[in-house]
């Protein structure tokens, strides 16, 4: 090996030694930041879907290798008013992360909030929308949340979707359903009510 390669070799491995260390730098300051942003935009999603909560306390579960969380919505007069949960799951260019708020008897969705989204601009992406969002509000939930197509929903269960954004629509409607599902399973009803948790 000639002294130039030596020489390049060496000047390569100093400018990505130097180049790590700033990256550190950087995620070292910048972490807490990012993590902070999050915390503050997941409470203003669960006030923005539990409009009548003041405050709200969060109830967590270990479901076998699964985390399970809901937020507790809490009205001025210490009342219950709905729980807060995530709804995570795949859309069509990416994961989708919803924000749902369901009423205290679980029957109906209070509203929805999309937190994250990587859909197609100008179509996909219009499911973070007031328009898209606010048919969520006082959907029923059972027998399952439903989409259709090119016309206003016929039934309390249905939403429409977002016209050339079909597979998104049906995304956000199957994590809410999937997300639903499991908070009926794990957290009943009367257990949110009389703020008891049993593990």
């Amino acid at each position: 090996m000639n002294s130039k390669v030596i020489k390049m070799l060496l000047v390569l491995s100093i400018t990505a030694a130097v180049s790590g260390g700033i990256l550190a730098k950087v995620f070292h300051f910048a972490d807490p930041l990012i993590k902070e942003n999050k915390r503050r935009e997941l409470q203003e999603a669960i006030f923005v879907v539990l409009p009548e909560a003041k405050e709200y306390k969060t109830i967590e579960k270990e479901i076998g290798k699964e985390k399970l969380i809901v937020y507790k919505g809490i009205d001025a007069n210490g009342s219950p008013v709905g729980i807060a949960f995530e709804a995570n799951g795949g859309g069509f260019q990416g994961n989708i992360k919803i924000m749902v708020g369901l009423s205290t008897d679980y029957l109906k969705l209070k509203a929805i909030k999309v937190l994250e989204q990587n859909e197609t601009p100008g179509l996909g992406n219009r499911i973070k929308e007031p328009a898209f969002e606010g048919q969520f509000k006082g959907l029923e939930i059972k027998p399952k949340v439903e989409y259709i197509k090119y016309r206003k929903p016929e039934k309390p269960n249905q939403i429409t979707a977002i016209t050339g954004a079909t597979i998104s629509s049906d995304a956000v409607v199957k994590n809410i359903n999937n997300a639903v599902e499991k908070v009926l399973k794990n957290f009943p009803s009367e257990e949110i009510v009389k703020g008891e948790v049993l593990k």
